[in-house]
């Protein structure tokens, strides 16, 4: 069953798109409500993304209205904003289990519903995707309609740019509909933020930038006006070639609470449906996140080190730069959604003697993996990766788990590869890495919160490519990196099994291996990211460079791309918690 505190009159009725384009215009500023009414009740009970769902309930209901989905292509960018849609299409009755093992995705997916056009979940993709499609639509002379919705940070981010261009240069029958709210998940930054602003307010005086590349340009229009989108829309259905329909919206609309305080209610945890307000966990106290640990941490080095600059793409409270950009606003830099400037910039930096804090998710640094390479790497440039949400991340699923990063890293020459296993870690591998580091590293953590309450101390360098013993024992031993070693540290605490956290996946600690291969029979490695390629590939390659016969064991990521589920949850799929780690040590 899903969520009925208010009786829904239109809402109950609604099981496709066909079943909303039977309603007179006149019901859907009702059925408006009652969708907002919806997404309120359901994500306050399960979580997610509200914010963005709720500013475009209208632009939702209008696109679904005047367009024949799903034989006319809707893409969403990023997806944050598409519970409205899944609930339209099919999926409203199973939307209590969005974000859920087992559930639906929180993110719109190919495989999961034919309305959904295109998967997504990172940002930008939407133009190219949509431009793809109406290509194909014309070599197959096919008479469809193909929509893009990108929000005004995303439309900032380069591949967008790349997909305008391209579509001004066609005769592609493609829409793309600017949803203007003036934030992503942080407030937009950029010199785009300042046009369109201008655009919205009639100060803009310059060329069209969107006419310039070829789109008919039309706005911007209330967001809100269901009546003047589908106007607008039905006008645009009967206009041939690239489009641009320019959309004003406030994100989190319907709930004063998410309007008001946007930033926090872009994904706010559990809330009460009726007042609004977060429901507040106990007041214990509890560890640090990680990403707090790396903002703190980052401000107390900058106050020792007058050449650290901190970067990030689009996430200064996501990845707590914000503690840097609060503190020295003129050494903290936003760059919004580019990944690609943000790895590029922080290696230009580094060339003139800078110590650049490129504070970046995981998933997100798959989109500047040539910056990496090229730009860093190549030259060697003491760039300092920071990797927040590195392994599962949870709810957010397939597109957004940490689970590559090793993988992909461990070929790139020059980069160090470190994973702290706790807060203390974290701190002194920051801290020797801007002690003139000769090389460029990439330090990673988890999403969440670390082990240790007294976690603010001292710092101590760190000796890069040194393993530490955590437990000693006999016959079999467990190789870990990151916080998987506290799980490992519960799992076999009655067991006679040593345990080595490695610290760093590239360099190895090869004198400590040479040493652990020549005491042990059994080696176990554990790990938080894909097996194939990852830290338990590189033991096997030492094992094979030095021939030594050992049977080792590789604990991870099998190769399968991961859905949603608490982190818990996912870690008991892949026995990666305590209970399948020793029972997999015991069935040795």
């Amino acid at each position: 069953m899903y969520f009925c505190a208010v009786e829904r009159k239109l809402l109950k009725y609604i099981d496709c798109p066909e079943d909303l384009r039977a309603l007179n215009l006149q019901d859907l500023p009702k059925l408006a409500r009652e969708l907002r009414d919806f997404i309120i009740e359901v994500v306050a009970n399960k979580g997610g993304h509200l914010g963005a769902s709720l500013g475009v309930v209208e632009l939702t209901l209008a696109l679904h209205y005047v367009f024949e989905t799903p034989q006319d292509l809707l893409i969403w960018d990023v997806g944050h904003q598409a519970y409205g849609h899944k609930i339209l299409t099919g999926r409203k009755n199973q939307f209590y289990t969005n974000r859920q093992y087992g559930g639906l995705s929180g993110f719109p997916k190919l495989s999961e519903s034919p309305f959904d056009a295109f998967g997504t979940g990172h940002a930008s993709t939407s133009i190219s995707a949509a431009l793809g499609m109406a290509i194909a639509s014309q070599l197959k002379g096919q008479n469809k309609h193909h929509i893009a919705v990108i929000g005004d940070a995303s439309i900032a981010g380069g591949m967008a740019f790349e997909g305008l261009n391209h579509a001004g240069a066609t005769e592609a029958n493609i829409l793309v509909v600017l949803n203007d709210n003036a934030i992503g998940i942080d407030p937009s930054v950029g010199a785009l933020k300042q046009y369109l602003t201008n655009v919205k307010t009639g100060g803009q005086n310059k060329d069209n930038i969107f006419e310039a590349l070829n789109f008919k340009y039309f706005g911007p229009v209330d967001g809100h006006d269901i009546q003047t989108l589908i106007h607008e829309l039905e006008k645009l259905k009967n206009i041939n070639g690239p489009k641009f329909l320019h959309v004003r919206t406030t994100k989190g609309k319907g709930l004063k609470q998410a309007e008001d305080n946007q930033v926090v209610y872009h994904a706010p945890g559990k809330f009460d449906p009726e007042t609004g307000n977060i429901i507040q966990k106990k007041q214990e106290k509890l560890p640090p996140k990680f990403q707090d640990v790396f903002g703190l941490t980052l401000v107390e080095l900058a106050k020792q080190n007058d050449n650290i600059v901190g970067i990030t793409p689009a996430m200064p409270t996501g990845s707590s730069l914000k503690f840097m950009m609060d503190a020295f606003p003129n050494r903290a830099y936003d760059v919004g959604i580019a990944e690609q400037h943000a790895v590029t910039l922080a290696a230009g930096m580094a060339t003139r003697g800078l110590v650049p804090f490129c504070a970046i998710y995981s998933t997100f640094l798959q989109r500047a993996y040539d910056q990496v390479i090229h730009d860093v790497a190549l030259q060697n440039l003491p760039v300092i990766f920071c990797l927040d949400r590195a392994g599962l991340v949870g709810q957010d699923g397939a597109t957004h788990h940490g689970v590559f990063d090793i993988a992909f890293l461990k070929c790139i020459p020059n980069l160090i590869i470190a994973a702290p296993r706790n807060e203390i870690e974290l701190r002194n591998m920051m801290f020797t890495a801007q002690m003139g580091l000769k090389h460029p590293i990439a330090i990673r953590y988890p999403r969440g919160r670390g082990s240790l309450i007294d976690w603010k101390q001292d710092f101590k360098p760190i000796q890069i490519g040194q393993g530490v013993k955590l437990q000693e024992g006999r016959n079999k031993v467990i190789l870990s990196v990151g916080p998987l070693a506290n799980t490992v540290q519960k799992a076999i605490e009655t067991l006679p099994v040593a345990h080595y956290d490695m610290r760093f996946i590239k360099p190895l600690d090869e004198a400590l291996l040479h040493q652990i291969f020549g005491t042990y029979n059994t080696i176990i490695s554990v790990e938080d990211g894909v097996t194939i390629g990852g830290f338990g590939s590189s033991i096997l390659e030492f094992a094979s460079k030095y021939g030594y016969k050992n049977p080792v064991h590789l604990r991870g990521i099998p190769d399968k791309f991961v859905d949603q589920g608490s982190t818990i949850e996912l870690h008991e799929q892949f026995g990666l918690d305590a209970k399948s780690l020793k029972n997999f040590i015991l069935s040795l």
